[in-house]
């Protein structure tokens, strides 16, 4: 059965929890990514920032991207998958926590990101629409 760690993009790049979201929007510009993983000085995953909570919780707020840290945004608890689980978990995990993007971990380490889009192109069609259908769904 395909693993998270056969189908993830890997080598991951974090924001630190004390860098600016400012930074952490120029690195998503740099990466071409929507999404990054947040780690604290231990390098252990503390949230993820998106695209969307930059615009929402900080330009739309009137808040100084300069000045806001990504620690900021970073507290609720984030929905991982572990590097060898199988396909079946990830599909589980994406839909239960209705979300598009998954940090991969081994142990505490960061070491790649799975994407809808690597879903798509990694397993069958019908499990990808269930997905869909879970993600899009109240």
């Amino acid at each position: 059965m395909t693993t998270a760690r056969e189908i993830m993009t890997p080598n991951a790049e974090c924001v630190n929890s004390d860098q600016t979201i400012a930074d952490a929007a120029e690195k998503m510009q740099r990466l071409d990514v929507g999404s990054l993983p947040i780690c604290g000085e231990d390098n252990r995953l503390k949230g993820m920032i998106t695209d969307r909570d930059i615009v929402v919780k900080v330009i739309a707020q009137g808040r100084d991207p300069k000045s806001c840290l990504a620690g900021e945004l970073g507290g609720r608890e984030v929905v991982t998958i572990g590097a060898d689980d199988d396909a079946q978990e990830i599909l589980r995990t994406m839909g239960e926590g209705k979300v598009r993007r998954l940090p991969v971990i081994d142990g505490h380490t960061l070491v790649g990101m799975v994407a809808l889009a690597d879903v798509a192109k990694a397993l069958p069609e019908t499990s990808v629409g269930d997905l869909m259908a879970a993600l899009t769904t109240d």
